[in-house]
């Protein structure tokens, strides 16, 4: 790989700038033609501002900017901006990838989904900002940049999935959102401070040196990384901390509800994996954070299936699904043992999943909204015979749930056949079985929409009206994607083992 020298360091934030300057442009624009009929130039602006953002992401990963040489140390190839508090390495771009990837496919599917909404700039802006500061989380290299960052994706986001005013569940759900959200990182700022009371930094770098010097203060410490712990929860919807996440998803617009369930998780993760294996790595003896994960993580995947089974609700079954699949995840830090045999680590397994968990659970939203386009209605007995009425679309939805499940028909089967392979390397055993039985508990409800799309009869009032060309669109570019992964699969693991070895090494 040859890294991207011509230009300046601070270019390397251009993912997060790009997001930025849509989002204004978009604020421009309504000033300038406020009409509620300029939506097709509002989605234009906004996918166009997603995939210059794709587009730098995707450059600057591929031509190795911020990852080390072959003869350099894993930290030694980052390029830091601003005092250090940005790092921009293999790993933020990876998981930048993966955010605007999201965006894209959100604003595309939602240019349709909005066409009665009377503040659509509003809408994108506010994605574009929650999407911006996404990114800057994944560039985060000291607490204070973090906490800022969380709070930019934060604010935004209440207020999308309250956007449908005129919708009490969408208003109640961005109420929950807000009050927990509120908590949490009230919780989370307390922890900051406590970990700043006893290292005396809040940059990442500088609190691992204090805490492998001896702070003096282990009680402090351990409290705070409690805290600390808490906050991240909340953001990727670990239990106990997922209470807010099936109100907020089923009331929320389903655009946003995709967004929320993988953008948002994908930077709660990238920032838990910097805080507890880079900067917490040798801090076990005073809270074993490793242990924590492992419980969280069996807890978080076995409660989230066993309640998804007894939902109707089809958003809420995929809400708690999102639950599970963030169990899945935390396999990588509780199985995390500093170094892992073989060629696939515990880190850039759960890396990997995230990647592929990015579109395979962006497309089952999207077809929701699809569902709530046609106004088929929100239970599984209301998708009775739909596969007759969009044959295409349930397709498509039939991969990104036994994608899900972890069957040999995407890319999902994959990434959790590496991550079942890392828990066994590094003699995790436990959570191989519960990733195991997890998985097959979850083919039952997923396969209960399958069920209903293809083989039950449709009712008689089913009749899906016209056919929205983004939403369409946005569905089979993540389907394709799902597919896709199978045989690219070796390329994405390459690259989540880079972006391990940023932390990890």
């Amino acid at each position: 790989m040859t890294e991207v020298t011509t230009l300046p360091d601070w270019t390397a934030i251009a993912p997060a700038l790009a997001l930025l300057g849509t989002a204004f442009v978009l604020l421009l624009a309504d000033m300038i033609d406020p009409d509620d009929s300029n939506g097709t130039a509002l989605t234009g602006i906004s996918v166009t501002g997603g995939l210059v953002a794709l587009g730098f992401a995707l450059w600057y990963l591929l031509a190795g900017t911020g990852q080390p040489g072959a003869s350099q140390e894993p930290t030694e190839g980052a390029i830091e901006l601003f005092g250090d508090a940005l790092v921009v390495d293999g790993m933020s771009l990876f998981f930048s990838v993966i955010i605007t990837s999201v965006v894209v496919l959100v604003a595309l599917a939602s240019h349709e989904y909005l066409r009665e909404h009377p503040y659509q700039a509003e809408y994108y802006s506010l994605v574009l900002l929650a999407s911006t500061g996404m990114v800057m989380v994944t560039a985060a290299n000291s607490f204070v940049t973090a906490f800022i960052s969380i709070e930019l994706v934060s604010l935004p986001s209440y207020a999308l999935v309250a956007s449908l005013k005129t919708n009490e569940g969408s208003v109640e759900g961005g109420l929950k959102y807000f009050l927990i959200g509120a908590l949490s990182s009230a919780i989370f700022a307390y922890g900051i401070a406590l970990v700043y009371v006893a290292t005396g930094s809040l940059q990442f770098g500088a609190v691992e040196i204090a805490i492998a010097d001896g702070v003096g203060f282990d009680s402090l410490l351990g409290l705070g990384m409690l805290m600390i712990l808490g906050g991240i929860a909340f953001k990727i919807a670990a239990v106990p901390f997922h209470f807010w996440a099936p109100d907020a998803y089923e009331g929320a617009p389903a655009p946003i509800s995709a967004f929320i369930s993988s953008a948002s998780k994908a930077a709660g993760f990238v920032l838990g994996f910097r805080v507890f294996v880079d900067v917490f790595g040798t801090a076990t003896g005073v809270f074993d954070w490793v242990d924590a994960f492992l419980i969280l993580s069996i807890v978080t995947m076995t409660i989230a299936n066993f309640t998804a089974l007894k939902q109707d609700n089809v958003k809420r079954i995929l809400a708690y699904s999102s639950v599970a699949h963030a169990g899945y995840i935390l396999i990588a830090l509780a199985a995390f043992t500093g170094s892992v045999e073989g060629e696939i680590s515990i880190l850039g397994a759960g890396m990997a999943h995230l990647f592929v968990y990015g579109f395979m659970n962006t497309g089952a939203f999207l077809f929701i909204a699809l569902a709530e386009y046609w106004d088929v209605g929100r239970t599984v007995e209301d998708y009775h015979g739909l596969g007759n009425r969009a044959p295409f679309a349930c397709a498509a939805m039939t991969v990104f749930l036994f994608s899900l499940a972890g069957l040999p028909i995407g890319g999902g089967f994959f990434s959790k056949f590496y991550l079942l392979f890392a828990t066994v390397t590094g003699g995790q055993e436990l959570l191989g079985a519960a990733l195991i039985i997890n998985s097959v508990v979850s083919l039952f409800y997923y396969t209960r929409i399958v069920r209903a799309i293809w083989i039950e009869e449709p009712g008689e009032d089913l009749e899906p009206g016209e056919y929205p060309t983004g939403l369409y669109a946005a569905i089979a570019v993540a389907a394709l994607a799902t597919i896709l992964l199978i045989p690219a699969f070796g390329f994405v693991i390459e690259y989540a083992e880079i972006a391990a070895r940023m932390i990890g090494g």
